[in-house]
């Protein structure tokens, strides 16, 4: 969503982690021997709740650690603060207590709970080990890490029966494929994969509820998910909110998922989706837990991507935090609970999992060049695109082509690809170093050349910037581009009209070469118009519905240029619906025209060509 420019949240500087990168292995092995857990289990426990990272105190629900021990009297406090009455269904999920827990286990603090590495490890080994031993189940380092299954679901601090199940399911495989890692912290932390039989028939033995997720709700079991809805209200004076009714996926269809960030806490982003003068869109994600909250039928449009084309065609999940912020409002039970839903939304309306069928806010384009600048930019440079597309099943790393010459898909790895990011919280001053999803691109093959120029965001030809919320010269994470260049360890792609360079050593790639299809101008065409909607001819529209002016955005695709292909079979449609009545006439009407359209990676952002005006090449 990118609401307003984030006030972000400075790391707790009394965080102490230990100074040497193995210090996490040995808390692992620590904990795990002095409360009888197997390392394997605790490693594997940890990385399904942050991936072994130790981010001070995220989100709403407060948990610390690699171990994510939440402080319920934190997290209470929080949602409460200045907001108001809570909606029902955000107030009627208590908070687990594992911080307060842990204390009472291990007799620490909970001060050294929150900021010591090893204390926090020992009081997530201790809350396993209590499990067990509540359970009557066996403890000490030899058990069977399948053994252990009620104790890991138990750990995922949802008291429902298939929430917890899932979270169990996804350590379980952890342990199975293993992970190696360095954490945003600099910890290198490893689990070599190993075979586990999960008891999953101990998981009564907890007691847990077996609610089943509302009819309303569009969701899959395993999940947290709520109905939560947003008012469609007549506000008068032919004004409404806060959304638009309609009949997808049959008209119009559903061709995207939308992912955006709040930039807003839990509770005010509630507060907002439920205020009929305010904007809507189709889920929330809870940064602490996953939790989900629905709040439009699928069938609906909702307001959340700046561009009407792509709200009539998309799903929008805004997920809980701040984008400047990054890794301490993303968190795993969220980045799991998202792909969970993803892939299930995915498969049922047929959308393909790539990064040109789901894809950021920060990728949607401008109707008009007017409206260009303004676009959005969350959720920025700090969400793990790689990662979340492995959770979808989909790596980012398939479909790569030995010895192909004309495609490059952008991959230079997250954790360790720590590019200059400025103004999170000062102006002009860096941010704190942490893993990015982009590399940028220079105007020559030289680390001092100017980053290149985005003329949609800055019209006097001035250099981009680094600037958190300047997406002006990044080359995003997954997205595919088509080679203008090389030059030794340079490699040169068409961006929004110019070339632009990035380092890309054949001994440390940051992008590898992909198959699949480019566009280029037809014979005797000197430059292509490129468009942020693809609406049908002037001839599509029925009496009684004006045409929709398609103005050309302000890039240059010309002559000589390429773009990588997208999507061949882009919607070609205007869904009106301007007013609150869905029985007006010549409203809530999808108008469908002969024209094509082809979806093309021309910067940061997509945009669409005309059939009539290219051609279709098939890459090398």
């Amino acid at each position: 969503m990118a609401m307003a420019s984030p006030a972000a949240q400075a790391a707790d500087p009394s965080v102490t982690v230990g100074d040497d990168a193995g210090s996490r292995e040995r808390a692992f092995e620590a904990a795990a021997s002095e409360f009888g857990v197997p390392r394997t289990v605790l490693e594997a426990v940890s990385y399904a709740q942050t991936r072994w990272d130790f981010n001070p105190g995220h989100s709403s629900s407060g948990g610390y650690g690699p171990m994510h021990l939440v402080d319920a009297d934190l997290g209470s406090a929080a949602e409460g603060k200045g907001l108001g009455d809570a909606p029902a269904a955000d107030a009627a999920a208590p908070v687990a207590d594992t911080l307060g827990r842990a204390a009472g286990l291990t007799g620490l603090d909970e001060a050294a709970l929150r900021t010591d590495e090893l204390a926090n490890i020992r009081g997530g080994a201790a809350l396993l080990a209590a499990t067990q031993q509540r359970l009557g189940l066996p403890t000490g380092t030899d058990t069977k890490a399948g053994d252990w299954y009620a104790a890991v679901a138990d750990a995922s601090g949802s008291a429902q029966e298939d929430v917890a199940a899932a979270f169990a399911d996804d350590t379980y495989s952890v342990i199975a494929s293993g992970a190696s890692r360095r954490t945003v912290d600099g910890k290198d932390v490893s689990l070599l994969p190993s075979a586990a039989t999960p008891q999953k028939g101990q998981l009564d033995r907890l007691g847990l509820t077996k609610k089943a997720n509302s009819a309303q709700t569009d969701c899959p079991p395993g999940l947290d998910c709520d109905w939560v809805p947003a008012p469609y209200k007549d506000l008068g004076g032919g004004d409404y909110g806060n959304h638009d009714l309609a009949s997808r996926p049959v008209s119009p269809k559903i061709t995207n998922i939308v992912i955006h960030n709040t930039e807003a806490s839990w509770n005010t982003t509630l507060k907002l989706v439920t205020d009929p003068t305010y904007l809507a869109w189709n889920y929330s994600l809870r940064s602490s837990d996953g939790r989900i909250a629905q709040h439009l039928e699928p069938k609906d449009v909702g307001w959340h991507a700046g561009n009407w084309y792509v709200n009539s065609h998309s799903i929008g999940l805004e997920h809980e935090g701040f984008a400047a912020t990054g890794a301490q409002w993303f968190s795993e039970p969220m980045y799991r609970s998202s792909a969970r839903l993803v892939r299930y939304l995915a498969t049922k309306y047929d959308i393909p999992l790539d990064m040109q069928h789901v894809f950021g806010h920060d990728q949607i384009p401008g109707v008009t060049p007017a409206n260009v600048a303004g676009m959005h930019w969350d959720p920025g440079p700090y969400w793990n695109w790689e990662h979340y597309f492995q959770l979808l099943g989909a790596p980012l790393q398939s479909h790569g082509v030995d010895g192909a010459q004309d495609l490059v898909r952008i991959l230079p790895g997250f954790d360790d690809n720590l590019q200059t990011v400025t103004s999170c919280t000062t102006a002009g001053q860096p941010c704190q170093p942490q893993g990015t999803n982009f590399v940028y691109l220079r105007t020559a093959p030289s680390e001092t050349a100017p980053l290149v120029n985005d003329i949609g965001r800055k019209s006097s030809g001035a250099p981009s910037t680094t600037s958190v919320s300047d997406i002006g010269a990044r080359a995003q994470t997954g997205l595919t581009f088509a080679v203008a260049d090389r030059q030794g360890d340079w490699t040169a792609i068409w961006f929004n009209g110019v070339k632009g360079w990035f380092h890309n050593p054949a001994s440390d790639p940051t992008a590898i070469a992909v198959g699949g299809q480019y566009v280029v101008p037809k014979a005797g065409l000197a430059r292509v118009p490129v468009y942020g909607r693809a609406y049908p001819e002037a001839s599509a529209y029925p009496a009684g519905i004006p045409v929709q002016s398609l103005a050309p955005l302000q890039y240059q695709f010309t002559a000589g240029q390429r773009y990588a292909v997208g999507d061949l079979t882009v919607p070609t449609n205007y869904y009106r619906a301007t007013t609150y009545s869905a029985t007006t006439p010549n409203d809530h009407v999808d108008v469908v025209g002969q024209d094509r359209y082809y979806q093309v990676s021309l910067g940061h952002r997509f945009a669409f060509v005309r059939a009539a005006d290219v051609d279709v090449v098939t890459a090398k």
